[in-house]
């Protein structure tokens, strides 16, 4: 399984949903997220705070971020996303029993390399934390290079 951002929390809820069925994952790969249960950064409030966050980020283009009418149409929707992970806090239960890979990059300005570490706390299994150099989405300058990781973790033979 495999989660960015939101979606490492997502992830990761899946994953222990899984396991409660008697399921186990073949690992969790968790990316730009700090460790469930970590206090986080509350998120913006304001209009201006969240489009200034987005541009923090910069993964989002300027051209969106400089359209009024797309703005009142996407940032609801992003002003609920981050209220969910504000409010997130996992319930207390075992450690998954699957590998998790935490992966960052070095100069995210939503989670640390050592905020990432703290995934460790969440499997009974083996853990990997890659940082790659770049900010919150160094996925897209590293894709080759995080896909051949996701594969080595997976046992599963690169492709050529």
């Amino acid at each position: 399984m495999f989660g960015h951002s939101m979606g490492a929390v997502i992830a990761f809820e899946a994953a222990r949903g899984l396991v409660r069925r008697g399921i186990t994952p073949a690992g969790l790969l968790a990316s730009g997220s700090p460790a469930p249960g970590r206090p986080r950064r509350r998120g913006p409030v304001g209009d201006d705070e969240l489009i200034a966050d987005l541009g923090l980020l910069a993964g989002t283009g300027r051209e969106l971020l400089e359209d009024e009418a797309m703005l009142r149409i996407v940032l609801p929707v992003l002003r609920a996303d981050y209220a969910l992970l504000d409010s997130h806090r996992p319930a207390p239960g075992v450690a998954l029993p699957c590998p998790i890979t935490a992966l960052t990059g070095d100069r995210d300005p939503r989670v640390t390399p050592e905020e990432a570490e703290e995934w460790r706390t969440h499997t009974s299994a083996d853990f990997h934390l890659g940082v790659f150099p770049g900010g919150h989405f160094f996925l897209d300058e590293h894709a080759p290079d995080i896909r051949a990781l996701i594969l080595d973790r997976l046992g599963a033979p690169a492709a050529s």
